[in-house]
């Protein structure tokens, strides 16, 4: 029992940020889809979707700072610069989702919430690269540390 648990430990330590990544990307989709859920009781499903979005953002950039690029930023401004790279990326992600919301709901007349689930598999993968590339990147120096 003790080797399986040692396996799994090493396994999880060499594959750490891309695992956490799919425990917190989950989580990000589970907050994203109770919260479009939720905001379709009261609103079309556009104004769902950015309320959605809001929420799973602000969760995201705390999660995916602290646990899993573990950003290590030091400074007010240069924590904002993080910040806004962030938001911006998740805006450009936001377009591609309400683009594809919009191509396969009122175009294709498929289900809002089906469109809802393939949608975000697919924003999930672009936020990971544009999170790992542009704004978690880590330096030569932090790389060897």
């Amino acid at each position: 029992m003790r080797k399986i648990y040692l396996k799994c430990k090493q396994l999880y330590m060499k594959h750490k940020e891309v695992i956490n990544y799919l425990i917190f990307g989950f989580l990000s989709f589970v907050v994203s889809m109770a919260t479009y859920y939720l905001a379709r009781i009261c609103f079309d499903y556009v104004i769902s979707n950015i309320i959605s979005w809001i929420i799973a953002v602000i969760f995201s950039y705390v999660t995916n700072k602290l646990f899993v690029f573990e950003s290590k930023i030091e400074g007010k401004r240069k924590l904002v610069k993080e910040f806004v790279t962030f938001i911006l990326s998740r805006i450009f992600t936001l377009v591609l989702e309400t683009l594809i919301l919009y191509m396969m709901v009122d175009l294709m007349n498929m289900n809002d919430r089906m469109v809802k689930v393939i949608a975000q598999i697919i924003v999930i993968l672009m936020n990971y690269i544009l999170s790992k590339l542009i704004i978690f990147k880590k330096k030569k120096t932090e790389e060897i540390a």
